[in-house]
């Protein structure tokens, strides 16, 4: 057995010890207080960006580029991974977290603007995220370089991942939608590892929406408003 997973299971044996009596409350039932959508990456910890340790707390939902679609044979829907919580548990908030850098944004701009294709199954994920980021790649200035292009993309992907939460019949007018970017790259900040809000149930003008919402002031920022 490779000696990486032996050091998974040792580290499962820490978290184990330190778990068994959280999980009293939540055994045979869990009322999550938001669901939230991250993309799969290996720097995006999902729940420690929230300070969370608490089982029963977050519904965690990832894939590759934070996508709430799923497309079937009538036509796109809500996720089911992300819907369920929502519908099942009582869940009104969900969050789309993107994140700076992210490979996806990248793959599927490089797949618009200059044809790169990927992995079949890579691929199908890229087919969801192009139809929704295709305009985005197009209002993007002239001279804008590929780093400052992505960022921009990474802010109108997680728009439009909420634009379709907040449109869809399947979401109650209950559920309050917020859409955040977690930069570890220095991008919006110099915290490293902090979540800056850029959109709250469809609103994306930065004015209206520190006046809004006062109480998050301070975390409300974008790098692109088109």
């Amino acid at each position: 057995m490779q000696r990486r997973f032996v050091h998974l299971l040792q580290r499962n044996a820490n978290h184990a010890e330190s778990f068994r009596s959280r999980f009293d409350d939540v055994q045979d039932s869990q009322h999550p207080e938001a669901v939230t959508v991250c993309c799969s990456d290996s720097r995006v910890l999902q729940d420690q960006i929230w300070g969370n340790e608490e089982p029963g707390h977050i519904f965690t939902c990832s894939n590759i580029g934070n996508r709430v679609v799923q497309r079937t044979d009538t036509g796109d829907v809500v996720s089911g991974d992300v819907l369920y919580p929502i519908a099942h548990t009582g869940t009104e908030l969900a969050v789309v977290v993107g994140h700076t850098g992210c490979g996806a944004v990248t793959a599927t701009y490089d797949a618009l603007t200059d044809g790169v294709s990927d992995a079949p199954g890579i691929e199908h994920c890229l087919d969801v995220l192009k139809p929704r980021l295709e305009a985005g790649v197009d209002a993007l200035p002239s001279d804008v370089e590929r780093a400052e292009a992505i960022n921009r993309l990474v802010e109108y992907n997680v728009d439009r991942q909420v634009e379709f939460l907040v449109e869809s019949d399947d979401v109650p007018e209950s559920v309050d939608v917020v859409g955040v970017v977690y930069d570890f790259q220095d991008v919006y900040s110099e915290r490293r590892g902090e979540v800056h809000v850029v959109n709250v149930d469809g609103e994306t003008d930065v004015e209206t929406l520190k006046r809004e919402h006062p109480d998050v002031e301070s975390r409300i920022d974008r790098l692109w408003e088109y």
